[in-house]
């Protein structure tokens, strides 16, 4: 029974010794850094800022010509959103228009199939429930 006492709190200080021995080294005081590591880690730091406040900058300007195209699009406007790309391709609230035609033309296809799939599933069962009454002509 001591035997087992002693196993588990040995266990357990081994555990939580691993544990607390990982954040003892996160910060070491003996790792000094240099005023030139400073310098240059601060530097990439802002490098690093500067680029996703760039990304995320040009992002948010997508997502609001987007939802500009939806808007005029719900109201009906048929005015086409007017700041051309610089690839010359079309507006989004052409891209949005084209979506949701492409959207209601595969909603129509989608219901056709399930259309089709079902009267393929009841004539499959017909022809089952007629080979199981004996009509062999339609086990195939």
């Amino acid at each position: 029974m001591k035997a087992g006492r002693i196993l588990l709190v040995l266990g357990t200080l081994a555990l939580s010794a691993q544990a607390y021995s990982g954040t003892a080294w996160a910060d070491d005081p003996n790792d000094r850094m240099s005023p030139e590591d400073i310098a240059r880690d601060a530097a990439i730091i802002r490098k690093l800022n500067r680029d996703q406040l760039e990304y995320v900058r040009k992002r948010d300007a997508q997502y609001a010509a987007g939802w500009k195209a939806y808007d005029r699009a719900n109201r009906g406007d048929a005015e086409v959103y007017d700041d051309p790309r610089e690839d010359g391709s079309r507006s989004d609230e052409d891209d949005y228009q084209a979506s949701r035609r492409e959207y209601a033309h595969q909603s129509r296809a989608y219901a056709q199939a399930r259309q089709d799939y079902a009267a393929d599933l009841a004539q499959w069962r017909r022809d089952v429930a007629a080979c199981r009454a004996g009509d062999y002509s339609r086990c195939e």
